[in-house]
């Protein structure tokens, strides 16, 4: 029975003799760990009560996962510190640590805050279907307005940590002393950056252009994808992407074929000869476009827009809900015409009209006249 205690005394030996940064340590570590499996349980338990509720407050807690991951550190050192021996300088890189911590978590806390809300709001508006034009304004300025809030509270936060170090502090009121030559260099390196996020601002009040718009950009046709805080992504009729800055729809003219509505007026044009009977031709014009499913029961109509020496020029005007429909309506009345004109009037298709005159005095027409031979026609020649 006495050599029972022996191992005991040993052990207790040599906790003794472990120095007490490496006991505080220890203590520490295993303290931050017990916070982490709490958290663990805890969002496990969050997940399953929510399970049957709304998919919304899922979405957040699975955001704010991480924050309160740091959270729980934060708190296990806030309630840990207090009772432990640790050196001065330890003692103050833990307690900076924590300040980095809070800071981090409320940046952090905003961020995720700012965009479940903006999120939330979107959802209310439908884009998967043909969204009308009071959906895409709201949409467009709620993202635009969210990319640069999340720039202000990236850049806010960062700046609020840096300032916790003593150095940098020194070097800011430095920097304050000597503003003018630092602010002239400083804004003109962060000009194109600065010029993008004010375009940003510019564009989610004015809206010149909104999600979903269409565009012509470059000689380019499409829609706007999306409106990132720096740039601009238009996604152009053949699938490709265009990436434009943000400060182009500012600064240079381009076209938006909708921007107070989405309805739009497609034209398609047609060389004839003259003695096409135009009357016909508008009948046959309105009959198509009223068989159309794409026609939106607006306009149509034919005018005589132009002439020359050999032909005259007939341009359609129809109308559809949008320009992708505009487009496939003017596909589909142009060859519908074609082969009403092939069926109907194959001889009023254009022409070229010549007259010959003869070294007797007749007069060939179309080439062809008396004394003429078919087979070898004979060069004009002017008259005598």
């Amino acid at each position: 029975m006495d050599e029972i205690p022996a191992p005991i005394d040993m052990v207790t030996g040599l906790i003794d003799r472990i120095p007490n940064e490496i006991e505080a340590l220890a203590l520490l570590c295993g303290s931050i760990a017990i916070f982490l499996l709490l958290h663990g349980l805890a969002f496990a338990l969050a997940l399953r009560l929510t399970a049957d509720k709304s998919p919304i407050l899922q979405s957040l807690i699975r955001r704010a996962r991480r924050p309160m991951r740091l959270a729980f550190v934060l708190a296990s050192l806030v309630i840990t510190l207090p009772y432990l021996n640790l050196p001065y300088g330890w003692e103050r890189m833990l307690a900076h640590t924590a300040q980095v911590l809070m800071i981090v978590i409320i940046g952090w806390t905003a961020y995720i805050l700012v965009n479940h809300f903006t999120d939330r709001s979107i959802l209310r508006h439908r884009m998967d279907e043909e969204p009308g034009l009071e959906t895409r304004k709201y949409v467009t300025q709620v993202k635009v307005l969210r990319r640069i809030a999340n720039i202000v509270l990236i850049l806010l936060t960062s700046i609020a940590v840096l300032l916790t170090f003593d150095g940098v502090q020194e070097y800011g009121a430095s920097l304050l002393a000597s503003a003018g030559a630092a602010g002239l260099v400083l804004g003109l390196a962060a000009r194109p950056v600065l010029a993008n996020v004010i375009a940003g601002i510019q564009i989610a009040l004015t809206q010149p252009i909104r999600i979903e718009d269409v565009v012509i950009v470059e000689g380019e046709w499409g829609w706007i994808e999306e409106i990132y805080s720096t740039y601009v992504v238009v996604r152009i009729w053949d699938w490709r992407r265009l990436v434009v800055p943000i400060s182009y729809f500012i600064e240079k003219p381009f076209q938006n074929w909708t921007r107070e509505g989405s309805s739009i007026i497609g034209d398609v044009t047609w060389e004839v000869d003259y003695t096409i009977p135009v009357g016909e031709v508008r009948a046959r014009l309105i009959e198509a476009v009223k068989e159309s499913k794409y026609w939106d029961g607006q306009v149509v109509n034919l005018q005589v827009v132009g002439c020359d020496k050999d032909t005259m020029t007939l341009r359609g005007l129809m109308s559809a809900r949008n320009a992708p429909q505009t487009w496939e309506l003017r596909c589909e009345i142009r060859e519908k015409m074609l082969d009403w004109l092939q069926q109907e009037h194959l001889d009023k298709m254009p022409r070229v009209r010549g007259e010959l005159v003869m070294a007797g005095g007749s007069v060939a027409v179309d080439g062809v006249g008396p004394g003429v031979d078919r087979r070898t026609p004979t060069a004009p020649r002017p008259a005598e």
